[in-house]
Formats: structure tokens, sequence, C-alpha cells
């Protein structure tokens, strides 16, 4: 057996708003959505995809965190500076080995976003 995707599904609390969120505050494409009218929906961005339900008996909407591992983070971070996005934790460098900081989409779910700092993955 060998795992080939992870994708975690976030409750939100207005479908469009999020994928309109994600789509253009965060880069992501719409990878498809289902319903009429949609009630769950998938965001992807470079391999990765995050499903988004409004569901009714679906999880709260707000619950979910996902870290994501990226590169470029300073420039990313910039970026959603510009862009408006809610920071929850400002960036900055850990002592467990990353450069990360974390945001909150519309429906309060939060994205912990971070990079490996440079020789500490090695160590």
């Amino acid at each position: 057996m060998k795992i080939e995707s992870v994708s975690p599904i976030l409750s939100v609390t207005d479908l469009a708003r999020s994928i309109d969120f994600y789509r253009h505050a965060l880069g992501f494409d719409l990878a498809w959505s289902w319903g009429e009218p949609p009630d769950i929906a998938a965001v992807c961005r470079d391999g990765f995809e995050i499903t988004l339900t409004q569901r009714a008996g679906a999880k709260p909407a707000g619950a979910g965190h996902v870290y994501l591992g990226v590169s470029g983070i300073d420039a990313y971070y910039a970026a959603l500076l510009d862009a408006g996005v809610t920071v929850v934790v400002a960036i900055d460098d850990r002592p467990y080995g990353m450069r990360d900081f974390r945001i909150a989409d519309p429906s309060g779910n939060e994205l912990s976003i971070g990079q490996v700092i440079v020789g500490e993955a090695e160590a």
C-alpha cells in the first residue's frame, strides 16, 4: 500500500465565498463542484487539493486546521497581506525548524503555511 495523496475536507459557512477566497486570495484553482446549487467543491494548487463543503450534518464550519509546506514563503506571505487575508499568527522562524505563519479563511478554518529553515532539514 502506498498513500498517493491527502485531501483535507473543510466545512464552510458560505461555499461561494470560500471558493472565491481560495481562488483569488490564495491562488488556488477550482477543481470541481457538485450539487445544484453546489454544496461541495474542491480547490487545487500545485497538486494539492482541499475539499470545501457546506452540507447539512457536516462538521462545524471553521473547525479545520491544515498545515501546508511551501517554498517561497516570504513572497507568498507578502502577497497574502496585500490581498487582505486575515493573519492569525505572523510569519517568524520557529524553534522547530520552520519559518511559518497562520491565516484564517472566511469561515474560520486555519491554514498554517511553512517552509523548512535552510540548514534545519539536515539537523
